[in-house]
């Protein structure tokens, strides 16, 4: 068989044996000999890795010595060596679309434990690419020129250490948060493990310099609300809600805070759990960035009643108070987005079995890590609810985390910020502290040294499940106290434990609005709603979607370490893409036949990536290629069969399906 300039078509087959992931099932050598006997191979071979240097080699060497115009190789995933074996063919000199990859470990020798039958089937893909690669016309990849500017959502320490890493290399910045200050969880917390090292010190340092930095544009109470346009060119709305004070005008000095009607504050203060409290006008915290107060309209008098005669506004002598202020919409263009969205905690009142809700003296671990907080609503006092100063406190793990009937997963971090925990209440209270686990996992660097120096402070450790709370008391040493009863699987006996104060570990959970988020960026997400990477080893910041990042617990629940190293690891992905100043398109995306098109418009609404509009002066639809990726949903769905892909043609489809039923 000839192509169309005339030339013979002659193929190369190579089978890989993947060491012993593919060999190991499948008869390697009788799939390359099967294949040696099929229409226009010229060449069939086996190697042990052929996506190594010597394998790509060998395929090279053979372009040159037989020939060969069409290349399929039998081997993994093509999401893994697609691109590696493309690769090699253009440093061959021939077009790397004359190429077919079949995935025998996957579909075969992973999934199968008959050899015989795998070997079988391993042979008829490769009859099928054979046939199919055949009909491979050459294609050319798209270059698009790509923005300098990068999109940060969220200003957890995962979005401030992206943000700082891009702006230092010279990278615009524009980095997005919701809240009225920058920080995140982060910004609660007392100390850190297992170091031990004050968690503003490590932090505010940073959210200072993300302020100053020139590079980077600082949008907090903002959220992103619309994004369009693809990797290089994202078009980008930020709706920036009003906070009343003029942000350029404000230096934080506190004294519209001070004037306010309100005397006393009176309203839940989010920043502390909900165990303090704040007024109308408000800081989030001392060291919040930006140092800008906020009014919230939902409790100021002057928004509820107009009766207000708005001390705050008068006393500010920057004029800085503006009870006009609406919202805005900031559009912006950037080459890139990472996510960073972090996380929430667990709803511990879905487990009403341990008595958050029910008993005063039960607290979530957050709001432990604002009691012991220096800056806390107690200024770091640990006093119960009903104010009694702790004696016996029991620290509950794994509370919304491995367990079937809420979350599966093991939210990783409980482990450790329960020890920190526990060294903290010891160190404030000198109370006995219990530690109720289900096994400890302290895999990180230090993490098992803090772990034995939590043992030999005399943190008292009983192996199982928490199994309630309760305040029904069954010896007068148990009167006044809540009771902890767990079955102690190490001794093998139920304990019932009297304490003054249950602390409960509350496990990780995807963000609120990750879901929108994630449409909005069209990514997908994991069973458990967090952010789906690339690839989960080879592409672990990468996401579906091209130019668009993720780091920190968005991803997946980790710790800080983690998150920080992670985060460098998306910037650094982002400042690759921003660097090399333009990207190049896969040219397997759909294009019309305006001969054919009806002008239905059937195609417009269908496609998830908005790639296709509708010229109103020919009557036809019309492809973004920039925007298209190739899913072929309008290929399906064009009802008079004008929308053909690049790469999956019907001759190649056809062809491929015929040879895999050939044996039928």
């Amino acid at each position: 068989m000839t192509q169309g300039n005339g030339t013979e078509i002659r193929i190369g087959v190579y089978i890989c044996h993947c060491g012993v992931n593919i060999a190991g099932t499948i008869d390697v050598k009788a799939v390359a000999e099967a294949a040696g006997k099929l229409p226009n191979v010229a060449i069939a071979r086996t190697y042990k890795y052929m996506c190594s240097d010597p394998g790509q080699e060998l395929i090279i060497s053979d372009i040159a010595e037989h020939q060969l115009n069409r290349i399929v190789v039998a081997a993994c995933s093509p999401n893994l060596h697609e691109a590696t074996f493309r690769g090699a063919m253009e440093r061959a000199g021939i077009n790397p679309y004359y190429f077919q990859m079949v995935n025998i470990r996957e579909h075969g020798s992973w999934v199968h434990t008959d050899p015989v039958a795998a070997t079988e089937k391993a042979k008829d893909q490769v009859r099928a690419a054979v046939a199919r690669v055949v009909h491979h016309k050459p294609l050319e990849r798209k270059r698009l020129a790509v923005n300098q500017s990068v999109l940060v959502v969220g200003g957890g320490i995962a979005g401030i250490t992206a943000a700082l890493d891009l702006a230092k290399s010279g990278k615009r910045v524009y980095l997005v948060e919701r809240e009225p200050s920058i920080g995140g969880h982060m910004a609660k917390y007392d100390k850190t493990f297992p170091t031990l090292d004050c968690a503003a010190c490590i932090l505010t340092p940073k959210m200072s310099e993300v302020r100053e930095h020139p590079n980077i544009t600082l949008w907090t109470y903002s959220e992103v609300t619309e994004v369009a346009g693809h990797i290089g060119k994202f078009k980008v709305k930020v709706r920036r809600k009003p906070r009343y004070i003029d942000e350029e005008l404000c230096v934080g000095c506190m004294d519209c805070v001070s004037a306010c009607v309100f005397k006393e504050p009176k309203f839940e203060d989010e920043f502390n759990e909900g165990l303090g409290k704040r007024k109308p006008i408000y800081m989030p915290f001392p060291q919040a960035v930006p140092p800008v107060v906020t009014i919230d309209p939902e409790t100021c008098l002057k928004f509820r009643t107009g009766k207000c005669k708005a001390p705050c506004e008068t006393v500010c002598d920057r004029k800085a108070v503006d009870f006009n202020q609406t919202e805005r919409i900031e559009e912006i263009e950037v080459g890139a987005v990472i996510i960073a969205t972090g996380f929430k905690t667990f709803d511990a009142t879905r487990l009403p079995l341990y008595g958050y809700g029910i008993y005063p003296n039960v607290y979530t671990s957050l709001e432990v890590e604002r009691l012991v907080n220096s800056s806390g609503p107690t200024g770091g006092e640990i006093v119960c609810r009903d104010g009694r100063k702790p004696k016996s406190i029991g620290i509950i793990h794994c509370v919304g985390s491995r367990d079937k009937k809420t979350n599966r997963w093991c939210s990783r971090v409980c482990c450790m910020y329960s020890l920190k925990l526990a060294h903290l209440l010891r160190e404030h209270t000198g109370a006995d502290v219990y530690q109720f686990y289900i096994d400890m996992r302290c895999p990180g660097k230090g993490y098992d040294e803090f772990y034995e120096k939590l043992l030999d402070e005399g943190i008292q450790m009983i192996r199982g499940r928490a199994a309630e709370v309760t305040d029904w008391t069954m010896t007068p040493e148990e009167e006044g106290k809540l009771v902890i009863r767990v079955e102690d699987t190490l001794s093998a006996y139920v304990r019932r434990i009297p304490v003054d104060m249950v602390v409960l570990s509350v496990g990780l959970e995807p963000a609120e609005g990750a879901d929108e988020i994630r449409r909005m960026f069209n990514i997908s997400c994991s069973k458990e709603g967090f952010f789906l990477e690339k690839h989960p080893k080879l592409a672990p910041v990468e996401t579906a979607t091209a130019g668009v990042f993720i780091a920190g617990c968005c991803q997946g629940p980790k710790d800080i370490p983690d998150t920080v190293a992670q985060a460098g690891a998306a910037a650094a992905q982002a400042m690759a893409l921003l660097d090399k100043g333009y990207v190049e398109m896969e040219p397997n995306t759909a294009y019309i036949n305006a001969d054919h098109c009806s002008g239905c418009k059937s195609c417009i609404p269908l496609c998830p990536y908005h790639a296709i509009s509708f010229n109103e002066a020919t009557g036809k639809a019309e492809i973004n290629e920039a925007l298209c990726s190739g899913c072929g949903t309008c290929v399906a769905s064009c009802p008079s069969g004008s929308i053909t892909q690049n790469l999956f043609e019907d001759a190649q489809i056809f062809s491929e399906i015929d040879e895999v039923l050939s044996y039928v």
